[in-house]
């Protein structure tokens, strides 16, 4: 199958149009309230009188329904268009969140927290979807830089804010991210309404890409590899076991594990924004081998640093890592989208993240228990080094028109 052409040539519009940017300031929003929720769930699954793991099922059954419905809300996007799922998912999420603050037992808070879980795989899907299919070919790089940065951004500022509401209540939280949600939603709904470009995308008649079409390709193949290893890596096991080495092997308290956490995430976003433009210049290829590898390397180094400065020095370069690898592999899944339909082939994409996610803590919770945090460690960078081995074998996904 040939690729949609990502034209590079000086007649490619150097701005990004104004649906981007009110995707991005959504995306701002949504990621503030997932941080309001996260300190608060376990606190308040905890009141219901359950033990630590029933309490972690409450986590877990948003990530388990999300990954188990993104194919469906793949074939949604396909079918129905990107704006009305992307707006129907917000709300479901919304509504499942609000909801949890009255929740009276256990299980109705389980239940809750599935059904925003359905709610997240179709606004994630087709918010992607809607994103590429918006930005022009020459700068899906830098489009998914700021996606990225700020999911980033919203997800470090939630954290503080959802501290100071937990003084007030338990339940507060939940209220005040299922409000923020309306009315990101809201604000969507009014500031694309009229798009015209929005609106062609709702009725346009753009070919489906099948799932067996995109892995013919290898560079969505490589595309899937890296996801899963960077999911394991970041959203798995920094933000679950990078705590535990703090407090355990470096013997620094939970107040320091949380300046490591920003120090990672300084690192991150700083490389994001220039990542993504340079991907758009030199391709995507090469900053992924260069991002897979540093990371790799560093994810490594962490488990094996010998005092807090060295810790440091290899949580930043970590950041760094993750930061220039992660737009060029959102820009890859873009370019083998390109102007077609693609939601079954974004939504498995969404799918190895969230396997890596799901996964990458048990398994290297199982590594430290039996060996060492340095072999968790190894083992998950060493997931990233296999990313890039892949990559090395995989085409380049930029293509540039004369």
């Amino acid at each position: 199958m040939k690729l949609a052409p990502a034209t590079t040539t000086a007649g490619t519009r150097s701005r990004l149009p104004r649906e981007v940017w009110v995707l991005i300031a959504a995306n701002v929003v949504i990621a503030v309230g997932f941080g309001l929720v996260a300190p608060a769930l376990p606190a308040f699954a905890r009141s219901f009188d359950i033990s630590v793991t029933a309490a972690s099922v409450v986590i877990s059954a948003f990530a388990v329904t999300r990954l188990l419905f993104a194919p469906a809300a793949g074939r949604l996007v396909t079918r129905m268009g990107e704006r009305g799922v992307y707006l129907c998912g917000l709300l479901i999420v919304a509504l499942g969140t609000g909801a949890c603050a009255f929740a009276t037992t256990y299980w109705h808070l389980v239940a809750l927290r599935a059904a925003a879980g359905t709610g997240s795989a179709m606004f994630t899907v087709s918010a992607i979807a809607l994103l590429i299919r918006l930005t022009p070919d020459g700068l899906r790089g830098r489009a998914s830089g700021l996606w990225a940065a700020s999911f980033l951004l919203g997800s470090v500022a939630g954290p503080a804010l959802g501290g100071g509401l937990l003084g007030i209540s338990v339940r507060a939280p939940f209220l005040v991210y299922a409000v923020a949600l309306v009315a990101a939603t809201v604000l969507v709904w009014a500031l694309l309404r009229r798009s015209p470009s929005v609106g062609v995308l709702d009725v346009d008649a753009a070919p489906a890409l099948p799932l067996r079409a995109a892995l013919r390709i290898s560079g969505y193949r490589a595309a899937l590899v890296s996801s899963f290893a960077n999911g394991w890596a970041v959203f798995g096991v920094r933000m679950s076991l990078l705590p535990l080495f703090v407090v355990e092997a470096l013997r620094q308290d939970g107040v320091f594990a949380g300046t490591a956490l920003s120090v990672f995430a300084a690192g991150n976003v700083v490389m994001l924004l220039v990542s993504g433009r340079l991907s758009d210049r030199i391709g995507r290829k090469p900053l992924l081998l260069v991002g897979l590898v540093v990371s790799g390397l560093a994810t490594i180094w962490t488990g094996w640093a010998d005092g807090v400065p060295e810790f440091l020095v290899a949580t930043i370069v970590a950041g760094l890592g993750t930061g220039l690898l992660t737009p060029p592999q959102q820009a890859a899944v873009a370019d083998v989208v390109g102007r077609a339909r693609g939601g079954q082939v974004l939504a498995v994409s969404q799918m190895t993240v969230d396997v890596g996610a799901i996964i990458g803590p048990l398994a290297a919770g199982v590594l430290a228990d039996r060996f060492s945090y340095g072999v968790a460690f190894t083992v998950t960078g060493g997931l990233l080094l296999v990313g890039a081995l892949v990559w090395g074998f995989a085409r380049e996904t930029l293509t540039r028109t004369p």
